[in-house]
């Protein structure tokens, strides 16, 4: 198969439409991550996507719709549902929401509830509209890698496997969406994203962030979004992620630099801006960006890993942020990119 890589022109958004009504895959730009689209509504197309990106069947999709009008059709909306979408939507939040009998159990794993996003991207919602249909999608790459920022990524793990790829330009937000649980009591944050806690404190009494943000999921546990229980996110290279004082992580590091080195392994240190003259002059370090705008770390991590791919590096020391704010998932993907492996310096 011949993948197109277009611009979106009006000419192109009628062709991905034609594609998604014909049961075929496009992949499109959302202010998260790059999406991998199929009409919602047809088993043959949304089964396209598992095949495609290589994805465990019972990781539940989002669905992605134009409006609240749109959601409706396809779920249950609550009066909180409904705060939060006028507070956020369009925007980088997933509401997990009890769904009704148009949908798939291809597309929510056979779950009573369904993940419903109303994406903040001109291409998105052109293509949304030109359509007519809730689109079904998960992150356009191959399943367990960095999800992709650029048109550019998505044609590095799909080429030949999807017929077209609507190039949008660099996702601003960086990272996939938070996904909030409404069907709980209060609700659950399964997925950290661009819309924080704290901001979501500012519309809803209670939060609850679910332990498995920051911890593997237990045995028997079933996601109920996704990005909860497979690796996720991951470079080429092993990941470790060092915690603590920054003065104890700088030395931790520089211990695992030089030991892994003397074995001949190709080292990277993954280090905030602050604490680059911890460092000196060491010869491979790389600027994670400043503690000051985590918004732009969150921005260019995923494209960072895959670049430290490309260099041939073979293992990642990376510092973390604290889990505020943003901070909290840029340290969500970092751990599950790192399958939960993280030293403690100060110990």
């Amino acid at each position: 198969m011949n993948t197109q890589v277009l611009p979106p022109t009006k000419e192109a958004l009628e062709l991905a439409s034609e594609l998604l009504r014909n049961g075929q895959l496009v992949a499109f730009p959302t202010e998260t991550v790059y999406g991998l689209g199929a009409n919602a509504l047809d088993e043959a197309a949304v089964r396209g996507i598992f095949s495609a990106k290589g994805r465990p069947a019972d990781n539940p999709l989002i669905v992605h719709v134009s409006d609240a009008a749109s959601a409706e059709a396809l779920c249950q909306l609550t009066p909180d549902a409904r705060k939060l979408m006028a507070a956020f939507c369009p925007g980088p939040l997933t509401l997990l929401l009890p769904k009704k009998n148009c949908i798939l159990p291809v597309v929510n794993a056979g779950l009573p509830s369904v993940a419903i996003r109303i994406p903040n991207h001109p291409v998105a919602q052109a293509l949304l509209h030109a359509s007519r249909l809730p689109i079904a999608a998960p992150s356009a790459n191959v399943s367990g890698r960095p999800s992709p920022t650029t048109a550019a990524h998505v044609r590095y793990d799909l080429h030949g496997r999807i017929p077209l790829i609507l190039d949008g330009g660099t996702c601003q937000v960086g990272l996939e969406s938070t996904v909030l649980d409404m069907t709980t009591n209060p609700p659950n944050l399964l997925r950290p994203g661009g819309i924080s806690p704290e901001m979501l404190l500012t519309v809803l009494p209670e939060v609850r962030v679910v332990d498995s943000v920051l911890r593997p999921m237990q045995e028997g546990e079933k996601p109920l979004s996704p990005g909860m229980m497979y690796r996720h996110y991951a470079p080429e290279a092993k990941l470790i992620l060092v915690k603590g004082q920054p003065g104890h992580v700088c030395n931790r590091c520089e211990a695992l630099y030089r030991e892994a080195t003397e074995q001949g392994v190709s080292v990277r240190i993954l280090v905030f801006e602050e604490h680059l003259p911890l460092y000196g002059e060491h010869p491979h370090l790389v600027p994670l960006g400043s503690l000051g705008n985590l918004e732009a770390v969150a921005q260019l991590l995923f494209s960072l890993l895959r670049q430290m791919d490309e260099d041939g590096a073979q293992l990642l020391l990376c510092e973390v942020p604290e889990p505020k704010g943003i901070g909290l998932a840029i340290l969500n993907r970092l751990c599950r990119a790192a399958s939960f492996c993280m030293e403690d310096a100060d110990q």
